[in-house]
């Protein structure tokens, strides 16, 4: 790839680097470098904003990690990109035009000057993370306790690489060493069996020993960050060799914590309190009650419901959409088919098994019918009655509960949805036609009125997905079903003319791939 031109230390900081104390030699960036894009392609959304970065000279590195690019590159790993304060808007600005889109964390996780935008690749069909950063801010994973006030120089030393701008060697060794030690080389750390780098830590510390100069490295740190001098910075790597003392490591981790206490977002105390915090009740969520807080999308969240008839894979795209959004947002899944029974519901089945049992009434089950006579309709009794309305309550219910996760920024996939157009599932039908077969009492037709008024609650998802399925494919697929009742309902979405409705609609006899394909681009372009 072509070296592109980019604002030199001058321009972008009102300041000089000396080239001579932090510029790394051209030949350090050829050869065997992980910063060439050669071992897998990169990602064509991954390409794309790269491209726009150098055409609209955003002053931006890919600032750590630059051992993996590669997985950088192809979305296996975050892109951490540091970008220039005076840049964000126009980089944001960026990242909107390319499809991404903002999310948050908890309100208690959210660190000035950094920023989550996610965009998808649709060739790959994957989610992209952008981890935007306007501050060097570093520590621990639990609380990112430190700010490294060194933007402006360090990416200043930045050179372009055959993808991304990268850091001189010397400024990513500098902050790397800082990194590992906040958050392995402390006494809390240590006491809890976290003082030790990774692999992958000892391998990126050993990759940047060997690219970087230490002298240039000590230099950096006597320009831009004097309280860590050259002596403590030589006793911190020594720190992170893996047949350091514990003692050592601990005392030279409280040297650097005091030298940057000035750079500390909240007291040392406080830190180490929330740290051990955390610990402790993340792992209790996580394990106890299977809850994990996800990020949200600053836009806002949204219901988004797949409907269709028995046999258009329907359980499976629920499945598929919730694995792939739920590895990174707050994502739940609802059956409005198929309701959770509330206490009411569960009260009023008990009492009517108990009366059928006591022989008050004969169970009688509503005959279901797939066709317009309503004069072959038989009243099935007040029971089968009462059980419809509860699960129109349950429906109701579980879309409330649903709609308020979507207005707090989450994201619902529904198994199925009320529509008025559909009478064959999730409806009133059967009850409107017992009310309208010219037989039914006054009782009779108030009940099926409060029946349908739960539905008439239900409004319409933000998105809408209707997959169409040939019914004779249908009845193909579900062969643990009743043959009429598949092509029925298949049928009644095959032949709708959906054209007058908002939904998207899937042709879903296509392979699954392609399917879930068209699916996840379908979504992703409306959240």
């Amino acid at each position: 790839m072509t070296t592109h031109t980019h604002l030199s230390a001058t321009e972008c900081d009102g300041a000089p680097v000396p080239s001579e104390q932090i510029e790394p030699q051209e030949t350090e960036r050829k050869g065997g470098d992980p910063h060439t894009m050669e071992q897998q392609p990169a990602l064509e959304l991954v390409r794309s904003l790269c491209a726009e970065l150098d055409v609209r000279r955003i002053t931006y590195c890919h600032w750590k990690s630059n051992d993996r690019l590669d997985r950088s590159a192809t979305g296996d790993n975050d892109l951490d990109l540091l970008v220039s304060r005076a840049d964000t808007q126009r980089f944001t600005s960026i990242l909107t035009k390319l499809g991404f889109r903002e999310a948050q964390g908890p309100a208690t996780w959210q660190i000035p000057g950094i920023l989550d935008y996610y965009g998808y690749d649709p060739q790959s069909e994957r989610l992209v993370h952008v981890h935007v950063h306007c501050q060097l801010v570093v520590g621990h994973d639990a609380t990112k306790n430190y700010h490294l006030p060194i933007e402006r120089p360090y990416l200043g030393s930045t050179v372009q690489g055959d993808l991304f701008r990268v850091p001189a060697p010397e400024f990513e060794l500098v902050v790397f060493v800082i990194r590992m030690m906040l958050k392995h080389s402390t006494w809390d750390t240590i006491l809890s069996r976290q003082g030790t780098l990774s692999s992958a830590e000892r391998e990126e510390l050993a990759y940047l020993q060997a690219k970087a100069s230490l002298p240039r490295a000590h230099a950096v740190l006597e320009q831009y960050l004097a309280c860590v001098d050259a002596q403590l910075f030589d006793r911190c790597i020594q720190s992170l060799q893996p047949d350091c003392p514990p003692w050592f490591r601990a005392r030279t981790g409280w040297q650097l914590q005091n030298r940057l206490k000035a750079h500390a977002l909240r007291p040392q105390t406080a830190d180490v309190c929330l740290k051990l915090w955390r610990r402790v009740a993340w792992p209790v969520r996580r394990r106890l009650f299977r809850r994990w807080p996800r990020k949200r999308l600053v836009s806002g969240g949204a219901i988004v419901a797949i409907v269709g008839g028995d046999g258009s894979g329907k359980s499976t795209a629920v499945e598929e959409l919730y694995a792939w959004l739920s590895a990174d947002f707050d994502t739940t899944r609802i059956h409005m088919g198929k309701p959770e029974w509330s206490r009411t519901t569960i009260s009023v089945r008990a009492i009517l098994k108990i009366g059928r049992s006591l022989g008050l009434y004969p169970f009688m089950r509503a005959p279901i019918q797939y066709t317009a006579d309503t004069d072959s309709v038989v009243f099935p009794g007040y029971p089968w009655l009462l059980r419809s309305i509860c699960t129109a309550r349950d429906r109701y219910l579980t879309y409330a509960r649903a709609r308020r996760l979507a207005s707090k920024g989450g994201l619902v996939i529904s198994d199925r949805f009320p529509l008025p157009q559909v009478k064959f599932m999730d409806g009133p039908y059967q009850s409107e036609r017992v009310a309208h077969a010219g037989r039914a009492s006054w009782l009779i037709k108030a009940l099926t009125r409060m029946e349908a008024r739960y539905y008439e609650l239900i409004l319409l998802p933000e998105v809408l997905i209707v997959l169409r399925v040939n019914p004779e494919t249908a009845v193909e697929r579900k062969t643990d079903e009743d043959a009429t009742s598949v092509r029925a309902r298949s049928t009644e979405i095959w032949e709708l003319e959906w054209r007058q409705t908002r939904a998207y609609v899937v042709d879903a006899n296509r392979p699954k791939a392609e399917v879930l394909s068209r699916l996840k681009a379908i979504v992703w372009s409306q959240l």
